[in-house]
């Protein structure tokens, strides 16, 4: 009588959206309770963020919990480890994992999905490092409402003009789909909450916005982006394209076409890169550090390994041969179901599939009522492009629970404003603790009873 086979190891690297979808497509389909396989996924973190909701989430129009998802809630059959892949030794098939708090150790796989995701991709600037604000997370999302609202709560308390000015200008960088959605839905909330402030218009504000290109919003048509730069100008904001950051040392802000302010807030979008720990597994890269991948998303040449995302490169079957599927959510999300398809197919000695998916437009937001929308090469505009924006990702938020939460956001907003309060102290949240701590310190020579 022969023995059982052994389970099918499957290990997952990364929680966000290749990684978690994927490891819920591969719970659903495969027989896990009868022993066919098992998974385990890891990252750094427990939730996946919801990252097209980070706007809304920086402007106050929904509750920064909302817009992320507990893995361990949506992945009940699927181990999860809370940690990161240091190295993978795919010859042995065995991944070191280095967990949040205590020693590394070895796990050990048949497959491996690997999809760590991107960082953002800065350039040598001066001054980029100190100054620079991130907006990939909800926790810089947060901090960055809380820093608007904190430099409005200054120039509210000043009488120095100087002092004023520079609270009051933020600059973005970058006008891709989260540098415009950015920078139009935190200058929406800061326009709004200039009722609250005794001596502050929203013409004493000064939002700028730098794109190296001479466009915007290049997943759209041309004449969009014209018109998306025609309603921020029409709002008073400032668009520099075919421009460059040059420095940004102690908040004075250069620019390559020479204009020169003082800032206190500088907002980086420009872009994505591959996550840099790939070239720490072991694994073939392209000249973009990323995993170069077949239309059935496995890594080429490379048996039992997968990828998908802003981390692998992927032929995109419906553009000209040697185009690749862009790094966006939509694409994502789909090649995530396909890797799950074919990887349980591969377990079953069946055949593989391609990833073939036409892009199917963009939407964006630029504030509450406002947005615009190309969806299969139908333009919309205003409130409508709006109601498609919210629309479109109520229905790929993960979850039947945050749908829920996130439509009851939307819901109590009809009816009462956004909050304008500046929570700062959430980044250090034990300073006034401490404060108090060493301040009641006994002093040489003092006994404590």
């Amino acid at each position: 009588m022969s023995r059982p086979r052994e389970p099918h190891k499957i290990l997952v690297v990364g929680g966000g959206y290749v990684g978690m979808y994927t490891a819920l497509h591969l719970q659903r389909k495969l027989r896990l309770r009868r022993g066919e396989a098992t998974i385990t996924l890891v990252d750094p973190h427990s939730y996946m963020t919801y990252q097209p909701f980070l706007p809304e989430a920086a402007a106050g129009s929904l509750e920064p919990r909302h817009v992320v998802v507990s893995l361990r809630r949506v992945l009940r059959r699927c181990r999860v480890i809370t940690g990161s892949v240091s190295g993978i030794d795919h010859q042995r098939r065995r991944a070191t994992v280095q967990p949040g708090e205590g020693e590394p150790f070895e796990l050990e796989y048949d497959h491996v999905v690997v999809a760590p995701g991107s960082i953002a991709r800065t350039l040598p600037i001066p001054g980029l490092a100190e100054m620079g604000i991130g907006f990939k997370t909800v926790a810089e999302a947060v901090y960055l409402r809380n820093y608007v609202l904190s430099r409005m709560d200054a120039a509210a308390s000043s009488v120095a003009e100087g002092l004023r000015r520079r609270a009051l200008t933020f600059v973005f960088v970058g006008g891709g789909y989260a540098g415009i959605e950015a920078f139009a839905e935190l200058e929406d909330m800061a326009r709004d909450a200039c009722r609250y402030y005794d001596g502050i218009r929203p013409e004493d504000m000064r939002w700028v916005l730098v794109e190296a290109s001479n466009r915007i919003l290049p997943e759209v048509s041309a004449a969009l982006g014209r018109y998306t730069i025609d309603r921020l100008r029409s709002r008073g904001m400032e668009i520099h394209l075919d421009t460059r950051l040059e420095s940004c040392v102690g908040g004075r802000i250069a620019l390559s076409d020479g204009t020169e302010f003082d800032a206190e807030t500088l907002v980086w979008t420009a872009g994505v890169k591959a996550n840099p720990d790939l070239a720490r597994y072991g694994l073939p890269l392209d000249e973009k550090g990323r995993l170069p991948c077949s239309a059935s998303l496995a890594v080429d040449g490379v048996d039992g390994a997968w990828s998908a995302g802003d981390c692998a490169a992927v032929p995109d079957l419906t553009k000209e041969p040697g185009a690749l599927c862009g790094p966006s959510a939509q694409h994502a999300v789909r090649q995530a179901k396909v890797l799950a398809a074919n990887l349980v197919r591969s377990i079953r000695g069946e055949e593989l599939r391609p990833y073939k998916h036409a892009y199917a437009g963009s939407v964006a937001s630029l504030g509450l009522h406002k947005g615009v929308a190309e969806i299969y090469g139908v333009k919309l505009r205003g409130p409508l492009a709006w109601f498609m924006h919210r629309s479109y990702h109520l229905i790929w938020v993960p979850t039947l629970n945050r749908k829920a939460r996130v439509i009851s956001d939307w819901t109590l907003a009809l009816f009462f404003r956004r909050e304008a309060v500046s929570l700062g102290q959430f980044a250090d949240p034990r300073a006034a603790f401490r404060a108090a701590a060493s301040s009641d310190r006994p002093s040489a020579g003092t006994v404590s009873h």
